[in-house]
């Protein structure tokens, strides 16, 4: 019996979206953004002067974050979230807009009720709240994420999912 709960333990958490606690310190291998389905038109990546404009509407501590680690960062998301243009939910559901869209709003996703009641409007600071530990901020969230506990990995995840989930200026 205890064999089976060890099995099952050992399963669910397999199967959780993120990665073990205590283990938020190791880097996530850099990756490239998540490609576009067929359907979607491919969107350019952001240019520099886009990248400096996203970063310049977050609080002043987001303006010197590492892209490359958020990116690196990001590479857990991935496995539960999209973040391009038009992309659909997986697991989670699609981040881009996510920055000022309110909490269990984006289309295509079934949210738990206490995400969509809980009156928050994305931005850096719930965000920062949110990626540390999901379930402090919501009880009920269907999200099984552990959490990021190192505050630099949460600015840089945050800074880069600003300049990866907002729309590039028009020309």
């Amino acid at each position: 019996m205890r064999h089976a709960f060890a099995v099952l333990a050992l399963t669910l958490l397999l199967a959780a979206c993120g990665k073990p606690a205590g283990h938020d310190d190791q880097p996530a291998a850099p990756s490239e953004p998540a490609s576009a389905p067929a359907s979607t038109p491919a969107v350019a990546a952001p240019s520099d002067a886009d990248k400096t404009a996203a970063l310049a509407t977050l609080p002043a501590a987001y303006q010197g974050a590492d892209l490359d680690n958020g990116q690196a960062r990001f590479a857990v998301c991935k496995s539960c979230h999209t973040a391009i243009a038009g992309g659909g939910a997986m697991t989670g559901p699609n981040l881009y807009g996510v920055f000022g869209r309110k909490a269990g709003s984006s289309p295509g996703f079934s949210y738990s009720d206490g995400l969509k009641s809980s009156g928050i409007v994305w931005d850096a600071d719930h965000l920062d709240k949110w990626i540390a530990d999901p379930r402090a901020v919501v009880a009920s969230t269907k999200m099984t994420f552990l959490g990021v506990k190192d505050p630099k990995d949460r600015r840089d995840l945050i800074a880069y999912l600003k300049v990866a989930t907002t729309a590039p200026a028009k020309s």
